[in-house]
């Protein structure tokens, strides 16, 4: 079997890095991106520049010798915020960076991945499935991530496949903003090991084709029993979850929350 030569953006840290080190244990040879590069295989690209990701990718790719068979989309931001609210800088480079940068790098290295009849792996979440309160930027991000997949696929199918990866809750920097505005995730879903999301990850760049992945047995039943609940229902669960911890003071330091936990303690109301 040829050694595979694989492109992984945000690879400086995080899943990102975990995932690199995975498929080199595998004898895959790769080559980060990443805005804040780290170690001699990881180049700057900032992928909400176009001429950075043109660089970037153009450079990873000579590095490995002239051709791509894997690329993966990996690198996130998160934020939060209200849905009553304008949507701030933030919460722009949240789409900018989850949504058009996947969009920006796969552009640049497709002619490569169709060429070797390769793999594209866009990296969503969970939360593409589940949506909760303050995350409107990242759940809509990851939602629309899923689109581009599907929408790659019916393009560019007939030479490369397209998966799409849902890792859950890990306890990676991309929380610290929830956890420092006290709407930490933490406790309110199942916590995943880092290390789940690289295996499923080099599972979707090295093992058999596929089109979906949850990085964990309990994540794809949960997605699973979530695509078949109508939406009414898994918001009216989400809801009493929130009214749960609300009463229970959990988002008592959050500015932002202030109000929606003084509503969740009030008399509860159907949701439609």
């Amino acid at each position: 079997m040829s050694i595979k030569r694989v492109v992984i953006t945000g690879a400086a840290s995080g899943i990102g890095a975990a995932t690199a080190a995975e498929l080199r244990s595998r004898g895959a040879r790769v080559v980060g991106l990443d805005v804040r590069p780290a170690g001699e295989d990881v180049i700057e690209c900032d992928v909400r520049d176009q001429a950075s990701v043109d660089r970037g990718v153009a450079e990873a790719i000579e590095r490995l010798g002239g051709g791509l068979d894997v690329l993966i989309n990996n690198a996130g931001i998160g934020s939060i915020e209200s849905t009553g609210e304008p949507p701030g800088e933030r919460a722009l480079a949240v789409l900018d960076v989850n949504m058009l940068g996947a969009w920006r790098v796969t552009a640049a290295a497709l002619p490569a991945v169709r060429e070797a009849r390769g793999r594209v792996v866009n990296v969503a979440s969970g939360l593409a499935y589940l949506t909760v309160p303050f995350a409107p930027a990242y759940s809509m991000s990851k939602r629309a991530l899923v689109a581009y997949s599907d929408a790659l696929r019916l393009e560019h199918g007939d030479a490369i496949t397209v998966t799409t990866v849902y890792p859950g809750y890990i306890r990676t920097p991309i929380h610290d903003i929830t956890r420092e505005a006290g709407l930490a995730l933490e406790g309110l879903v199942p916590a995943e090991d880092v290390r789940d999301a690289a295996r499923t990850l080099a599972r979707a760049a090295l093992g058999r084709r596929t089109r979906d992945l949850a990085t964990t047995r309990r994540g794809g039943i949960g997605y699973a029993l979530l695509r078949r609940t109508p939406r009414r229902l898994v918001d009216r669960g989400t809801t009493a979850v929130m009214r749960h911890h609300a009463r229970r003071g959990r988002f008592d330091r959050s500015t932002l929350a202030s109000d929606f936990t003084a509503r969740m303690r009030a008399r509860p109301r159907r949701t439609s």
